[in-house]
């Protein structure tokens, strides 16, 4: 039996989906206050629902009763974030180390964690708590799988953090030069349930990124000639991204301020001998771009 943990959010639920659509039985963690439409889609997957929350240790210890192998995907940013309450110190950190307690405990063999690449590693609250965490998880003496992968297509080519392509507006952090091994929501989500039978996902950690790094100015011009316009495009420099790092005093601004620092410094990840053991077809940033302006 697999346990996903983070089953409600946007890589959680993708990897319950597969599961599915492959037969694999698994359990879905929800919370008391998940989104009831989200609760509905997983059990009409074939989830076996079980409550529970990172934030109270006696749940989690009924939640991997039973269960072999863990995928967690969690993490209190950016939707359901609430400072001294479900932030990073209680979930990213503590939570996560106590489910990792929690499924030693039960007698799961394999625990596959979701963290990010190595490359993203400012002094911020999110990458202080990941780090301890895979160090917590690597210690546990359980079979552990380690994913990092680099910036999400999904994310950072969107308009909630200044890449607009609809409207045509882009907002770059630094100089735009650097490469970065940007990956598709669904590669992360083939890794992940990949790893489960995989025998190179065994006592490893994965850094993962798209087939090929790609700098900001490039995928811009990748945009825009699937678009078939030009953009307006406006730079944060540097100095100010490492400012408003420095300078932020909550947590969960302070680690975006961080990963923009680290994006503007390049995040580019080799993936030749990886894709040696996991022949995964990926999703270059030029099909990530022609998928989004059909729809637009």
């Amino acid at each position: 039996m697999i346990l996903v943990v983070g089953s409600t959010g946007m890589l959680g639920s993708g990897i319950c989906r597969s599961l599915s659509e492959k037969g694999l039985p698994f359990k879905a963690l929800v919370r008391e206050t998940s989104d009831p439409g989200k609760v509905a889609n997983l059990k009409a997957l074939g989830a076996q629902l079980v409550k529970g929350d990172l934030r109270d240790p006696a749940s989690l210890k009924a939640a991997c009763k039973g269960v072999d192998t863990v995928i967690e995907t969690v993490s209190a940013m950016p939707f359901s974030y609430s400072p001294g309450q479900n932030d990073i110190q209680h979930v990213d950190l503590e939570g996560s180390k106590a489910l990792i307690d929690a499924a030693k405990a039960a007698g799961v063999k394999h625990y596959i964690y979701t963290s990010f690449s190595a490359n993203l590693n400012a002094d911020v609250p999110l990458v202080n708590a990941k780090r301890p965490v895979e160090k917590h998880l690597m210690a546990s003496g359980m079979t552990y799988t380690i994913l990092r992968p680099s910036c999400f297509m999904e994310v950072w080519f969107g308009p909630a953090v200044g890449f607009d392509a609809t409207n045509g507006k882009i907002t770059v952090y630094g100089q735009g030069d650097k490469p970065i091994s940007w990956i598709a929501l669904g590669d992360v989500i083939a890794f992940a349930v990949e790893s489960l039978s995989n025998p190179a996902a065994r006592n490893a950690v994965l850094e993962m990124g798209g087939p090929e790094p790609v700098s900001p100015h490039e995928a811009i011009a990748i945009f825009e000639k699937a678009a078939g316009k030009k953009f307006e495009v406006t730079h944060v420099p540097p100095e100010a991204l490492k400012a408003n790092m420095e300078g932020a005093t909550d947590p969960m601004q302070k680690s975006f301020a961080g990963l923009m620092y680290s994006m503007a410094i390049g995040d580019p990840i080799e993936m030749k001998e990886t894709l040696k053991a996991f022949p995964l077809k990926l999703t270059s940033v030029k099909d990530y771009a022609r998928s989004v302006m059909v729809k637009a």
